[in-house]
């Protein structure tokens, strides 16, 4: 009986030892495979009231933490989700029994164009999604290696839909301006996630910073995220802005900051 028992103790302390090994292990290589990639903006952007569009360029630095080099980078551009009644967007609503977009006018509807895309200032190959318009995908004309950068800009218009269909929308002349710009999808461990826009929950995005430029009509009050940084009355996250300096065409410009590049979960 006590060789029994001594067996069955060195058993079981091996048995111990091996899932403690193996959980030492699984957690340095969560860690080794865990990153972020970083995506800084600026954007200038301009609001015409009067058609109810967006008219802006983007620059963006876009960083690989990952360990292994990228060929291509999948973009969102949610704007499209209000193009038809055929996006994810529209059929999503069907089924929830919200018919307005599926059913909804032309000129209620919503898009992103007048892209043109530039990868360290040289075009590149851009292939779009096929049954999904808010989705696409530039093909870099060489690797993206780890730790390296690219900067990547394009100008870009977004037709600006009515309010009633999800976040971004007008109500006659009161706009809410969100998920509107190009920008880079996540890629993490798990690969690339190039989803496209859906009325549910928050959004799966890179962390970076944000630099902008907002020009509207001075009868405008601006409430964002952010630092204003053009005056010295700064004013920030959500506080409603009183007035910056004005253009000669009686428009004005507002300038926020946002960083968001420290955060990490």
């Amino acid at each position: 009986m006590t060789v029994n028992k001594k067996i069955f103790s060195f058993k079981l302390d091996r048995y111990k030892l091996l899932v403690a090994i193996f959980a030492i292990y699984t957690n340095l290589f969560s860690q080794q495979t865990y990153f972020q990639q970083e995506v800084n903006y600026k954007i200038d952007v301009k609001l015409n009231d009067t058609d109810h569009s967006l008219k802006a360029f983007e620059e963006l630095q876009y960083i690989n933490n990952a360990s292994n080099s990228i060929s291509y980078i999948y973009f969102h551009l949610w704007p499209n989700g209000y193009k038809n009644n055929e996006t994810a967007l529209a059929k999503q609503l069907l089924k929830l029994k919200k018919t307005e977009l599926y059913f909804s006018k032309k000129e209620e509807r919503g898009y992103i164009d007048s892209l043109d895309f530039k990868v360290d200032g040289k075009s590149v190959k851009i292939e779009y999604d096929e049954q999904n318009p808010d989705i696409c995908k530039l093909v870099l004309n060489e690797p993206l290696r780890s730790l390296d950068t690219v900067n990547i800009t394009t100008p870009f218009y977004v037709k600006i839909p009515d309010a009633k269909f999800s976040r971004l929308g007008h109500d006659n002349q009161a706009y809410y301006i969100t998920q509107w710009y190009p920008k880079p999808a996540v890629y993490d461990a798990e690969g690339w996630h190039p989803m496209p826009y859906l009325d549910q929950g928050e959004f799966y995005s890179e962390f970076g910073s944000f630099d902008v430029s907002i020009t509207l009509p001075k009868n405008y009050i601006l409430s964002a995220t952010g630092d204003r940084e053009d005056n010295d009355e700064e004013e920030s996250f959500f506080e409603r802005e009183c007035y910056s300096y004005f253009n000669s065409n009686g428009s004005r410009k507002v300038s926020y900051r946002h960083d968001l590049s420290s955060i990490k979960f």
